[in-house]
């Protein structure tokens, strides 16, 4: 079975956007937890147009070749400008818009849920088919390990403390353990992949 798993760069302080993030503004003026994404000289295989660190690139690529679909929460669409009206984050996956209010039609790529996170999850799998499910989100992680949906907890650590902004992990009734499966360092950030356990 495919597994669930979250991948995103984050402060040490624990924020994934700066301060004032939204349209048009992107991470508001958190944009250096992505200047690992272009301080290397080595090409994803993946990503047009980002060139990494070798270690990065690796990692990166690693995670990208998985994915077969990614559920989006809607802050995250909306602050990626609907990456683009009909595609997402990721160069061929399909893209599920998990939002529990009106949204633009859908286009391409794109299949907007407005039944839960749990809905959201099982139409990624079935669109993944054997590769894994991509989460983006602060909101939309927390929902999903709350319904214990996350198999691997992935953050792209950037040695910065942005002091505001929106935090990765919302509020939980329950703690969630973690297990750490593999810590690379490079130049720029750390990427820490964690096992949730069960």
């Amino acid at each position: 079975m495919s597994k669930v798993f979250s991948a995103h760069a984050v402060s040490v302080d624990g924020y994934i956007t700066g301060r004032d993030p939204g349209p048009g503004r992107g991470l508001g003026d958190g944009g250096m937890l992505f200047d690992w994404y272009g301080d290397g000289d080595t090409p994803s295989k993946v990503f047009a147009g980002f060139r990494l660190s070798e270690p990065s690139a690796r990692v990166l690529d690693a995670l990208a070749e998985r994915v077969g679909a990614v559920v989006a929460g809607r802050n995250t669409y909306e602050d990626s400008d609907q990456f683009g009206g009909d595609g997402g984050p990721h160069p061929t996956a399909r893209l599920f818009v998990l939002s529990h209010r009106p949204a633009p039609e859908m286009r391409g790529r794109q299949t907007l849920v407005t039944t839960g996170i749990e809905d959201a999850v099982a139409a990624a799998r079935e669109a993944a088919g054997d590769k894994d499910v991509s989460l983006m989100g602060g909101g939309v992680v927390t929902e999903a390990l709350r319904a214990g949906l996350v198999d691997e907890v992935v953050l792209h650590q950037v040695p910065v403390l942005l002091g505001d902004g929106r935090p990765f992990f919302q509020a939980r009734p329950e703690h969630v353990r973690l297990r750490l499966v593999e810590a690379v360092p490079a130049p720029g950030v750390t990427h820490l992949r964690y096992a949730v356990a069960r």
